[in-house]
């Protein structure tokens, strides 16, 4: 099974990318094919300069090989013969008014038969829209609900546990849903859990093509400008302090630059940066702490 799911993750990307290029008008995804010495490879695509894409990633990997003793530990396997598959996603947009949003879908299997999936979609927005943040998690529970009406509730729970900074005491954004180690279990097979990760996959661009169209022509201030640098460099604290994906990819020896393509062209770590009080920035800073519901 594990060759139809990479085949599948592959149309997942060719999918998404297709879609972006048609709504950024301007930029064009650079393709990079690239083996793993260790075993496999991946297809990296990336996007950048573009009307509404400062710098984008949608990059597909299927590899194998033998995980080192460390690793092995930490996924409780015996046999250290594995392979995984996956598409991961991060867009930056250049205009403040259009969040940031990350994908990833993946599939793990050892040489002892054990298998999960995981994945999971997230919105950071520079500026929380309580109404546009409604709306993407809507999408989440109706693609969630499908399959089984516990999943999102768990899954939000889990994406707002998950992607949290924690030395900042702040959420990275509003959330979304975020799931691993799914298995088989007496509700679902394995063909249900792997038609839950494609949904999830091909839900991906409606849900930010909702967002960005909503934002990527709005005219933005140099102070907007700054908020929206200093927002990321809080994405970049996540993700190499925090990210699984990271770590897991740097620790198994994977692709250095596809790894760390989910961090922007541009960042701002100012020193004991305050928001002015009453400001929008103060409002959504207050939303990133309080985890709100978004929806009941």
């Amino acid at each position: 099974m594990r060759e139809e799911i990479a085949k599948r993750f592959q149309e997942i990307q060719s999918h998404i990318c297709n879609n972006l290029e048609k709504l950024d008008g301007i930029a064009k995804f650079e393709s990079d094919h690239w083996e793993r010495p260790g075993g496999g490879g991946g297809h990296t695509r990336v996007i950048q300069g573009g009307k509404l894409l400062d710098k984008g990633g949608v990059n597909f990997s299927a590899v194998h090989g033998v995980l080192d003793d460390r690793m092995a530990a930490h996924l409780n396997m015996k046999l250290k013969d594995f392979f995984a598959t996956g598409v991961s996603i991060v867009l930056h947009p250049n205009n403040p008014h259009v969040p940031i949003i990350h994908m990833n879908i993946r599939y793990f299997e050892g040489a002892d038969g054990n298998y999960w999936f995981g994945g999971g979609i997230d919105l950071t927005p520079h500026y929380v829209i309580e109404s546009q943040a409604q709306e993407f998690h809507k999408g989440l529970k109706a693609v969630c609900d499908k399959y089984d009406s516990t999943y999102y509730p768990k899954f939000k729970k889990w994406a707002d546990e998950y992607f949290y900074i924690k030395h900042r005491a702040e959420t990275r954004g509003v959330g979304g849903i975020f799931f691993d180690h799914l298995k088989a279990d007496e509700n679902h097979s394995k063909e249900d859990l792997f038609s839950f990760v494609q949904d999830v996959g091909m839900a991906f661009y409606p849900l930010y093509e909702q967002q960005a169209v909503l934002g990527m022509n709005k005219t933005f201030s140099d102070e907007e400008r700054e908020w929206q640098l200093i927002r990321r460099g809080r994405y970049v604290e996540f993700n190499l302090v925090y990210d699984r994906g990271t770590k897991f990819g740097l620790e198994t020896n994977g692709r250095t630059e596809s790894i760390l393509m989910s961090l922007p062209t541009d960042a701002r770590w100012m020193y004991d940066y305050q928001v002015e009080e009453g400001s929008r920035e103060e409002e959504t800073i207050k939303l990133l702490k309080k985890v709100p519901a978004w929806i009941s």
